[in-house]
C-alpha cells in the first residue's frame, strides 16, 4: 500500500479547496482515508505525498475520489481499537488476579503469626548454656546466700518438706540498676541443675488484647512440663504496676497480663515445683497483690556494694585484664564509693580502652584515673584559654573544696579541676560521698545542710573576692541543686520550722482509687511559709559558706594560684597544703 512507500511528505501545505481541485484535475493517484481523523494522506501522480486537513468523516472526499477514479483506501480503526481494548482488559484481569494471590498469601502469613502471638519467646537454658556461677558474683554476699538456699530447695526438697517447710513460689530481687540482679539470675541458671526459663516482662505485652495473658499461660505450661523449673522475669514492673480503678484504661492489656500472672503464681491450680524469680528497681510501684505471701514470698535486696564488696568486684573484672603490679585495687575501692557492680565493670573496661589507646602493655593507675574521670565527670571539652575565666572558675571550685574540707574533713575532697567537662560549666570539684550514708541510706539534717553550703560555696567565694555586683552565673547548676535539696528538707523530711509534716504536691491529676483529684489541699498561707523557709535556709547556708571561706582566705588564694597553673589539684596535694593552713 502507498503509506509504506519510501516517498517522503512534501513541505507545502495545501488547503481543502486545493484538494477538491486536484481531484477534479486528475493529478491525484491515491488517497488514504481515516474516518475518525480530520486529515487524509494524498499521493500525487508526480510522487509527492501530503497530509491535507478535511472535515470529520468527510463523505464529499469519498464521492470525489469515486467520480474521478482515484484509488481510495479507508482505514477502519474500530477493529484496532477493539483489539487494544481487549488486550487492556486481559492485562487488567491478570493484574487483579496476581494482586488477589499476593493478598491471600500475606493474609495466610498474618494468620499464622496471629496464631503464634499467644506463645511466649522464652527459651530453656541449661547449665551448659550459661558460664556464670556464684563465684563470679561478688559484692552481694547476702543475696547470693539467699539464692543458694533456693537451689537447695530444688535439689533436696525432702530435707525441707520433712520439717513442714514449703518451697517458696516467688523471689523478688530488688535493688538499684547495675547492682547485679540479672547476674544473680544467670548464676542460678548456672548452678541450679534444673531447667531455667528466662524472659523479659515487656515481651508479654502486645498491641492485641489477650496476647499477654496467653503468653503467661503458655510460659507456665512449658515450665510444668519440665518441673522442677525456675522462671526468671526481668523488669517485672513493666507488667506488675499497681492496678487502677478502671478510669482511663483500667482494663487494659497490661492489667489482664498481671491478672493472669497472679493466678498462675497462686491460683486455683497448683504450680508446685515452679519457682518464679523476678527483678525490679521500682518495688514502690508494684501491685500489692503481687507482693503478698504465697506469690512473691521472698524479697531479696541487692544493694550497692560496700568497700570490701567493691574490692572483690574490681578483682573479678580485672581477672582478664593485664594489671600493673603497682595497681592497688583496695585504693580504687575507696575512690569508688557509691559505684554499682556495673559501674565498676565499666570503670575497668574504660581503663583497658585508655591503656590500648596509649599502646601500653599493662593497665596502670594513670589509666584507671583517666577512666574514673571520664565515668564520673564526663568527656573533656575545649581547654579554658581566658585567664579571667580560669580565675573565676578556680575561685568557685576551690571555695567548694574548702567548705567541704571544713565540714567533712580534708580527705573528703578527691580532686579539683578547672578543665571543662561535658555537663559542667568550667570545672568540677569531686567530693567523696560518705560510706556510712550510702550503706545505711539514712539522711540527716546536718548532712543536707552541709550539701547546701558546699553547693553555694562557689557563689560565696565569688561574692567575697569580686563583690555582689561582679558575681557571674558560673554557679547556676549548684544553686539549682541547693534549691531542690532545701525544698525537700521543708516539704518532704520536715527539717524546718514549719514542723514535722510532709507536704506533697496534691494538685496533680490522680487516677487509681476511683476519683480524679486536681484541687490542692494546701492553703495559700502554707505555700507562702514554704517559700519563706526555703529562702531563709538558702541565705543562712550562703552566709555560713562565706564565713568559712573568709576565715580561710589565705588558703583560698594559695589553692587558686596553684590551680590556675596546674589546672588540676589531686587529693594528696590538697591534703598537704590544707593541713597547715585550714581553719575549722
Amino acid at each position: 500500500m502507498f503509506f509504506k512507500s519510501n516517498f517522503s511528505y512534501s513541505n507545502s501545505k495545501k488547503s481543502y479547496s486545493d484538494l477538491l481541485l486536484e481531484l477534479d484535475s486528475g493529478n491525484i493517484k491515491s488517497i488514504y482515508f481515516y474516518p475518525r481523523k480530520r486529515e487524509i494522506d494524498v499521493l500525487y501522480k508526480n510522487g509527492i505525498k501530503e497530509k491535507i486537513p478535511i472535515l470529520y468523516n468527510d463523505q464529499l472526499i469519498i464521492e470525489k475520489a469515486s467520480e474521478n477514479n482515484v484509488e481510495l483506501t479507508i482505514n477502519n480503526s474500530r477493529k484496532e481499537l477493539t483489539s487494544a481494548n481487549s488486550f487492556a482488559s486481559v492485562g487488567l484481569f491478570l493484574i487483579f488476579l496476581i494482586a488477589v494471590v499476593l493478598i491471600l498469601r500475606s493474609t495466610s502469613k498474618l494468620a499464622s503469626k496471629a496464631l503464634g502471638f499467644g506463645k511466649n519467646k522464652s527459651k530453656f537454658v541449661t547449665i551448659d548454656d550459661v558460664d556464670t556461677r556464684f563465684d563470679d558474683v561478688a559484692g552481694v554476699p547476702e543475696a547470693a546466700e539467699e539464692l543458694k538456699e533456693v537451689i537447695k530447695f530444688l535439689n533436696e526438697p525432702k530435707k525441707f518438706t520433712d520439717l513442714g517447710a514449703k518451697v517458696p513460689k516467688g523471689i523478688l530481687l530488688i535493688g538499684p540498676p547495675g547492682t547485679g540482679k540479672t547476674l544473680l539470675a544467670k548464676a542460678i541458671a548456672g548452678e541450679s541443675g534444673v531447667p531455667f526459663l528466662s524472659i523479659a516482662a515487656s515481651e508479654f505485652v502486645e498491641l492485641f488484647v489477650g496476647v499477654g495473658a496467653s503468653r503467661v499461660r503458655n510460659l507456665f505450661e512449658k515450665a510444668k512440663e519440665k518441673s522442677p523449673c525456675i522462671i526468671f522475669i526481668d523488669e517485672i514492673d513493666s507488667i506488675g504496676r499497681q492496678r487502677g480503678s478502671g478510669i482511663g484504661g483500667g482494663n487494659d492489656e497490661r492489667e489482664q497480663t498481671l491478672n493472669q500472672l497472679l493466678t498462675e503464681l497462686d491460683g486455683f491450680v497448683d504450680n508446685s515445683g515452679i519457682i518464679v524469680i523476678a527483678a525490679t528497681n521500682r518495688p514502690d510501684i508494684l501491685d500489692s497483690a503481687l507482693l503478698r505471701p504465697g506469690r512473691f514470698d521472698r524479697k531479696i535486696e541487692v544493694m550497692l556494694p560496700d568497700l570490701d564488696g567493691r574490692k572483690k568486684i574490681l578483682a573479678v573484672h580485672s581477672l582478664t585484664k593485664p594489671l600493673s603490679k603497682n595497681v592497688d585495687l583496695a585504693y580504687w575501692a575507696t575512690r569508688t564509693v557509691g559505684f554499682s557492680g556495673a559501674d565498676l565493670a565499666n570503670l575497668m573496661n574504660e581503663s583497658a580502652i585508655h591503656c590500648a589507646r596509649e599502646e601500653s602493655k599493662f593497665i596502670c593507675d594513670d589509666h584507671i584515673e583517666a577512666a574514673l574521670d571520664k565515668v564520673t565527670l564526663g568527656l573533656r571539652t575545649s581547654i579554658v584559654s581566658s585567664q579571667n575565666m580560669k580565675k573565676i572558675v578556680a575561685y568557685n571550685e576551690v571555695g567548694r573544696a574548702i567548705v567541704s574540707a571544713v565540714r567533712n574533713g580534708i580527705d573528703s575532697v578527691d580532686k579539683i579541676t578547672i578543665l571543662p567537662r561535658s555537663g559542667y560549666m568550667g570545672g568540677y570539684t569531686k567530693i567523696n560521698p560518705d560510706e556510712d550514708t550510702i550503706s545505711s541510706g539514712l539522711i540527716s539534717k546536718k548532712l543536707l545542710l552541709t550539701k547546701i553550703e558546699i553547693a553555694l560555696a562557689g557563689r560565696a567565694a565569688e561574692t567575697i573576692v569580686y563583690g555582689k555586683n561582679e558575681i557571674t552565673q558560673c554557679s547556676i547548676n549548684d544553686i539549682s541543686y541547693a534549691t531542690n535539696v532545701v525544698r525537700e528538707m521543708v516539704t518532704k523530711y520536715g527539717f524546718s520550722i514549719i514542723g514535722p509534716i510532709s507536704i506533697e504536691n496534691s494538685s496533680e491529676l490522680l487516677i487509681g482509687d476511683g476519683f480524679v483529684k486536681n484541687k490542692s489541699i494546701i492553703a495559700d498561707n502554707t505555700y507562702s511559709k514554704i517559700d519563706n523557709e526555703i529562702i531563709n535556709i538558702s541565705k543562712i547556708s550562703l552566709n555560713n559558706a562565706m564565713n568559712i571561706i573568709s576565715n580561710n582566705r589565705i588558703l583560698l588564694e594559695k589553692l587558686v594560684d596553684i590551680l590556675i597553673i596546674k589546672e588540676t589539684i589531686e587529693n594528696d596535694i590538697f591534703r598537704k597544703i590544707s593541713s597547715n593552713l585550714i581553719k575549722v
